[in-house]
């Protein structure tokens, strides 16, 4: 494999999870084409993907993003967990290989302009499905769930080589009481034993944030500290 060359931008931006910080990340040179192997190096060592472009945080006088991810082989569901589980045992769920397909779009465009519209994807459009969940390197796959044969979400994730990483899950807002986010996140954890695969990337866990806090509700979760995976102990 050669060499990943990273670069920085030098302008930071307004943070989109703590008020009054600034961000700025570190990339991956966006004209390798990245395969399976990159990408699984990549995240060992913290980098995120977002369409085409792979990132870590990198921000001035801030360390508040730590990658984390869980053990698929020894997840703990909770209790909470466990009620979704069975809440959600009548929907059917499949892996699909991306396409541009109307029936995905229009779950993502509805859940972006109603549960999200006071962010920075609002509205959503077709350019910006295609830049942030079209846009991959061969990895990516999609968990979606199904009632009486009607989508109702999507987890968007990659399939690495030591494990499945999360990247983004949208879903039907008038099905919110089913904690869909939760239910797949727990189903995407056990595909990734049941392949053998050791890990389910969750991304950035980032403290202080409010948005990110369900994400210590899974375990075991270990973080990226200082260049070691380790076990986050609540």
């Amino acid at each position: 494999m050669n060499k990943i060359l990273l670069f920085q931008p030098p302008d930071t931006h307004d943070c989109s999870y703590l008020p009054d910080m600034q961000s700025r990340s570190l990339y991956a040179d966006p004209r390798i084409e990245l395969d399976a192997s990159a990408l699984t190096l990549l995240s060992l060592n913290g980098f995120r993907r977002s369409g085409r472009l792979v990132y870590r945080p990198n921000c001035p006088g801030c360390e508040a993003c730590i990658a984390v991810r869980i053990r698929a082989h020894e997840l703990l569901c909770s209790r909470t967990q466990l009620r979704t589980l069975k809440r959600n045992s009548d929907l059917e769920l499949s892996v699909e290989i991306p396409g541009r397909r109307d029936e995905i779009y229009g779950l993502y465009e509805r859940y972006i302009n109603e549960r999200h519209a006071d962010g920075d994807m609002y509205p959503a459009a077709e350019k910006q499905f295609d830049d942030f969940l079209a846009s991959d390197f061969g990895t990516t796959r999609y968990l979606v769930a199904r009632k009486q044969g009607k989508l109702i979400a999507c987890m968007v994730f990659d399939v690495l080589e030591d494990g499945l990483s999360a990247v983004y899950c949208f879903f039907d807002p008038d099905e919110v009481a089913r904690s869909l986010g939760s239910f797949l996140i727990v189903r995407l954890t056990q595909l990734a034993a049941a392949v053998r695969l050791p890990y389910n990337y969750l991304g950035y866990y980032v403290r202080g944030s409010r948005k990110m806090e369900y994400k210590v509700q899974y375990a075991p979760l270990e973080q990226l500290i200082d260049g070691h995976w380790q076990l986050l102990v609540r």
